[in-house]
């Protein structure tokens, strides 16, 4: 039994959809799980929704309707008859919005986004359900929120394993054992039946969770790149495909920020030693990245950028030490600002840290550790981590930059930067 995820660009149009078909169709699994993820962009568009209803904008409309005819044009495009019951479904799920919508915001909006934000994914999993159906490859649609059970920690769902895993034995492992069934990522549910969500880009972390729970012999990640590459392409002209790297090499990377696989998602597989694959749906022919329990070094330096940085700097007002107690201090802000630290490094008498830019939680955050502390702060920088670094590495992403910060380990290096013309 496998398990197969495909993401949001797989699915972005009905050609795409059609391409996935032939994927399933051409395989050798008779026992398969398939998840999808929303449509393309999906997502995003209906964040802008749900914004737009907790704010109390006026655009709401427009933004459904141009959802809308996103998801009925692909329908169209792949079923032509107006008359499938696929048209029905889908607007079945548009519903579910529009009842929403009707009411005034009163709910926390953590909750209203993921009420309406999950939809993508079920209006996706009915579209492609539908096709392959029609195309002659016998699917059950299955919904995800039946078997992922989560507490009610909305946007960030966590997952109660035991139930879960009971879900997934007892209702759908039966469907399993009778040939193909599809289901949605990114979504779960709470004891009260409420949907949750499970994170940005969570829908590779739901596959492993369905994974573990089915102790599948191997999960698939679908992406449209050919592996797992050595770095991104838009950072750099000249990648390289890893052939196969450990679950300990492909937890690091996803913890500084690669974006190829959604950080959650390795642990799971790893406690259940269940290899994972990373392939092209764009050339399905091909070998990709295998990442298992086999610990050897990465062939070549990984690299991986994160942009539009902030360094946060804190020093104690009265110059005494940076101690425990301190740290404690501090962690706790940062975890009740959601703010992730990204690297950092303390000294004596101070404590420095790099984080993604969020305005809004910044400003806060930094407001507050200023009671306590002297705080200085840089924005518009840049973070390099190098997996496996050497000093050519090194030169080759720090030329004609100043480094705010540096911190070493035995295999990683990572760098806080600016360009030298912007330094102030």
């Amino acid at each position: 039994m496998e398990v197969y995820k495909f993401g949001g660009a797989s699915v972005v149009n009905a050609q795409a959809v059609k391409n996935l078909a032939e994927i399933i169709k051409n395989t050798s699994q008779t026992n398969l799980l398939i998840v999808i993820s929303a449509m393309g962009k999906t997502t995003n568009k209906l964040e802008e929704l749900s914004n737009a209803y907790i704010f109390g904008q006026e655009n709401t409309h427009e933004l459904l309707e141009e959802i809308k005819t996103y998801h009925f044009n692909i329908a169209a495009e792949l079923f032509g008859d107006h008359q499938h019951p696929v048209f029905n479904e889908v607007a079945n799920s548009f519903v579910e919005i529009e009842w929403l919508l009707e009411e005034e915001a009163n709910d926390a909006p953590d909750y209203i986004y993921d009420q309406i934000v999950s939809i993508g994914e079920v209006l996706s999993t009915k579209i492609v359900a539908a096709y392959l159906n029609g195309e002659g490859t016998p699917t059950s649609w299955v919904d995800a929120r039946n078997f992922i059970k989560t507490d009610n920690t909305y946007r960030e769902g966590k997952v109660d394993w035991d139930k879960t895993e009971a879900e997934i034995q007892k209702h759908l492992l039966p469907v399993l054992k009778k040939g193909i069934a599809l289901t949605q990522g990114f979504i779960g549910s709470t004891s009260e039946n409420f949907t949750t969500t499970l994170g940005r880009e969570g829908s590779d972390y739901s596959a492993a969770i369905f994974s573990a729970c089915l102790d599948a012999t191997a999960l698939t990640i679908w992406k449209d790149v050919p592996g797992v590459l050595n770095a991104d392409p838009k950072w750099f002209d000249q990648t390289e495909r890893i052939p196969q790297l450990s679950y300990h090499d492909a937890i690091e990377l996803t913890y500084y920020g690669a974006t190829v696989i959604h950080p959650k998602t390795i642990k799971p597989l790893q406690n259940k030693n269940i290899p994972l694959y990373v392939r092209s749906f764009l050339h399905p022919e091909g070998a990709g990245t295998q990442i298992n329990g086999e610990n050897s070094p990465l062939p070549v330096p990984s690299f991986i950028f994160k942009v539009n940085q902030v360094l946060i700097s804190i020093f104690p007002k009265d110059f005494s030490f940076i101690i425990e107690e301190n740290l404690s201090d501090i962690f706790n802000l940062f975890h009740q600002h959601k703010v992730k630290v990204n690297t950092m490094l303390n000294s004596a008498i101070s404590f420095s840290v790099s984080v993604d830019h969020d305005e809004e939680k910044i400003s806060n955050l930094i407001t507050e550790l200023s009671v306590l502390y002297k705080v200085k702060y840089n924005k518009g920088l840049e973070l390099v981590t190098i997996r496996y670094y050497n000093q050519d590495t090194i030169n080759r992403v720090t030329a004609n930059k100043d480094i705010l910060l540096e911190v070493k380990s035995r295999h990683t290096c990572q760098m806080v930067m600016k360009d030298k013309s912007a330094v102030e």
